[in-house]
């Protein structure tokens, strides 16, 4: 493979626009090279598509590829605000084991103290989760669920060999159900921890910046 001549691209993909907003609105300061935050709209085919069609550009090409936003606990215990870092990306059609995620763990530790940070299996869905679903998805062993991580990491591996991560805030959970993301206390909870984040990331994709064969 040939070198890379500049800093290696970030792309970070979000599905909502209040997720959206939270990423833009966050301390941009110290990346480690060009970040696209892209904004992929909801559901597994609108992040598989708009995923393919942004990495197609060349200025794209071997980009890290962090997918991030709310998504549903499922183990009990979970709060809104907790953060999810993802070992592995599930869903039918595949599992995407997911890169340097001790790193993850350890850069968000530093930019939200005090946040209780979930390392598991995150699967996906085609529809927004509720109720006994939530138990028949933790015995497979998952520990969230949301509906477009795992279609943007695979996604994203089929355009190219590429790390990739997710990282989702809770936003609900079995024992803190919302109806309406925003409109209540763990729907705000969750937006300004996603609004934090950013510096964790950038550390993440910096930690990868090392000389390619």
């Amino acid at each position: 493979m040939t070198p890379r001549t500049g800093p290696s691209p970030l792309l970070i993909a979000c599905a909502l626009g209040i997720e959206h907003l939270a990423l833009r609105t966050g301390d941009r300061a110290g990346a480690g090279g060009p970040v696209t935050v892209l904004r992929t709209g909801m559901g597994p085919k609108a992040a598989e598509r708009s995923v393919a069609r942004v990495l197609a550009d060349p200025a794209l090409g071997g980009a890290a590829v962090l997918a991030t936003g709310f998504c549903a606990g499922l183990a009990p215990g979970m709060h809104p605000g907790d953060l999810v870092v993802a070992e592995e990306t599930r869903d039918p059609r595949s599992t995407v084991a997911c890169v340097a995620t001790d790193r993850l763990v350890k850069e968000l530790g530093r930019a939200v103290p005090g946040r209780t940070v979930h390392t598991g299996p995150l699967t996906g869905s085609d529809h927004v989760v509720r109720g006994p679903e939530r138990a028949d998805l933790l015995a497979t062993g998952a520990i969230a669920v949301d509906m477009e991580s795992a279609a943007t990491l695979l996604s994203a591996v089929r355009t190219g060999p590429r790390p990739v991560a997710a990282v989702r805030v809770v936003v609900d959970a079995p024992e803190h159900e919302l109806v309406r993301i925003g409109t209540v206390r763990g729907g705000i909870s969750a937006f300004r921890v996603l609004r934090s984040v950013l510096p964790a990331f950038f550390e993440w994709h910096r930690s990868l910046l090392l000389p390619r064969r």
